[in-house]
């Protein structure tokens, strides 16, 4: 299963960034597509905040489930939070709404290793570097539920390396979509089909 996290309140951005257009669709729909396309999980769970009309419009006909952070203003580990409560018993592939670069390649690679390994955490390492996104067994839920205000699971991934599983790939992290010249530069150079 996949969390993707879409109830980020977007300060830098100045809007809600994750209907801003990227080619001619909404950023999200085309985070959402790429989880979708690897063929690898379950079922994609989007969690949305205050926005949650907007982004089940912008990700309609795709087969996906939308659950609502009724706190988003409390960060990120709230969204973290509802998407576990969400998930149940299954393990989970957490996403960024705001990294639509991910590709499919790497979602693949994350599930397979997951699999293989049978360690509680599988994280990507960009040239080095710790990057998202994450996949997380149920048994780190708890630690996960722990979490407080706006961050992530790092702190969760790093705690004891020998039960993470790190998969290395030879190039820099996709980019997060944190400001309107981000997703300008990106558009400049998006050729992706719209799906």
């Amino acid at each position: 299963m996949a969390l993707v996290l879409a109830a980020g309140q977007a300060r830098r951005f100045g809007s809600q960034k994750l209907l801003a257009p990227l080619g001619d669709r909404p950023l999200i729909r085309h985070t959402v597509r790429r989880v979708l396309e690897a063929e690898t999980i379950s079922e994609v769970i989007v969690v949305c905040g205050g926005a949650h009309e907007a982004l089940s419009e912008a990700l309609r006909s795709l087969p996906i489930r939308t659950v609502q952070n009724p706190c988003p203003a409390r960060g990120m580990s709230g969204s973290l939070k509802v998407g576990v409560t969400a998930a149940g018993e299954a393990a989970v592939l957490v996403v960024l709404g705001d990294q639509p670069t991910v590709p499919v390649a790497v979602i693949r690679r994350l599930v397979h290793a997951y699999h293989a390994s049978h360690k509680p955490i599988t994280c990507p390492v960009y040239n080095g570097d710790l990057g998202n996104p994450v996949l997380f067994s149920p048994q780190i839920y708890p630690e996960l539920m722990k979490l407080e205000g706006d961050r992530g699971a790092r702190m969760v991934v790093e705690r004891d390396a020998s039960r993470v599983e790190r998969v290395s790939f030879r190039f820099d992290m996709p980019k997060d979509i944190d400001t309107a010249g981000d997703l300008e530069t990106l558009n400049r150079s998006w050729h992706e089909d719209a799906c």
